[in-house]
């Protein structure tokens, strides 16, 4: 059976830039095992599989290790493959997710995502993972994913992880947020995932359904413009809605394919 594969540089307006992922429509679901494997075969950090079910799209996220709840980055490549590749005729898409309705507004090649919130709270830190960082942080939190607030943007570039010590815990399906103001721009944010085959993943949209809330607060401001940066780089443009946010980018299309499955 031939299938389309489509990957996606996302939360970028230049190639190479943001996080890749790749998008796989499907007619209908493939077993669970078979879709694991293909995104294991992909070896980026999120494969997207949906199933057009007339006014919606059933999405799915697979990391080559697991399933995950929630995914942005390639929820955006999903709506950027339906709405300049597959030609979907509406600027409203809607997906139904592990995380119920996401909605993604399209607006002159950029996307608005709707989220869920996940205010983070105060937390403690485990060993495991303070023993793994270079710099400590001045707060944790943690919602889905611990939440680290350091003092300025120079700290989070220069965190570095010791994955040996970092891989002795499981956070699936979450990981580590390291967060701070940004100087150019509201909050910056890295983010870092342990037992996995891609420890830092380049830009996490999910990771902004906790940031939002947590510097919409913090700063008194309801628009926020965000980069995470990671060698690749993303720009993201955030808005607090109170129960929801919105996470807004543009992507790139790096390549148009086929797999078959015999």
């Amino acid at each position: 059976m031939k299938y389309n594969l489509y990957q996606i540089d996302a939360f970028t307006d230049t190639i190479f830039g943001g996080n890749p992922a790749c998008v796989v429509p499907l007619d209908h679901w493939l077993p669970d095992d078979v879709l694991l494997k293909i995104a294991k075969e992909n070896a980026v950090a999120e494969t997207a599989f949906f199933v057009d079910k007339g006014d919606t799209f059933h999405l799915r996220w697979f990391t080559p290790e697991i399933e995950m709840d929630l995914c942005g980055h390639a929820t955006l490549a999903s709506a950027h493959c339906l709405a300049t590749i597959l030609n979907y005729p509406k600027n409203e898409i809607v997906f139904e997710s592990m995380s119920g309705k996401l909605i993604v507004n399209v607006e002159d090649g950029v996307y608005k995502l709707n989220f869920p919130s996940r205010m983070p709270v105060e937390a403690d830190l485990p060993l495991i993972i303070s023993n793994s960082l270079n710099i400590q942080p001045k707060e944790i939190l943690k919602s889905r994913d611990y939440v680290l607030v350091y003092d300025n943007e120079t700290d989070i570039r220069n965190i570095k992880i010791d994955r040996q010590a970092f891989d002795q815990i499981n956070l699936a399906p979450g990981g580590m947020i390291v967060t701070a103001k940004g100087d150019n721009c509201d909050f910056v944010s890295r983010f870092f995932t342990p037992q996995t085959s891609i420890l830092e993943d380049p830009v996490t949209g999910s990771a902004h359904c906790s940031l939002i809330p947590f510097w919409a607060k913090r700063l008194d401001k309801k628009v926020l413009y965000a980069q995470q940066v990671s060698e690749r780089m993303g720009k993201l443009y955030c808005e607090d809605l109170g129960e929801r946010v919105i996470i807004s980018g543009q992507a790139k299309t790096y390549s148009i394919g086929n797999f078959w499955i015999n």
